[in-house]
């Protein structure tokens, strides 16, 4: 399970973006959103690191 926090995640269609990106680089990944925290939990497969670039090729870059 990785954590991260993403300063710039601020509405509704944010968070959505934020689950499309880890989907697409993990189909089976589970994503939790917590949008009043900014805060994403993931589970996947893929590491910390893989999880963290897509984020930011995505436009949401983790803190």
């Amino acid at each position: 399970m990785h954590e991260f926090e993403i300063q710039s995640m601020t509405c509704g269609h944010c968070a959505s973006r934020v689950a499309q990106a880890v989907k697409g680089l993990d189909p089976q990944a589970k994503v939790e959103v917590n949008l009043p925290a900014k805060k994403v939990r993931v589970e996947s497969a893929e590491d910390r690191a893989s999880v963290a670039t897509a984020l930011a090729e995505a436009g949401y870059p983790t803190a």
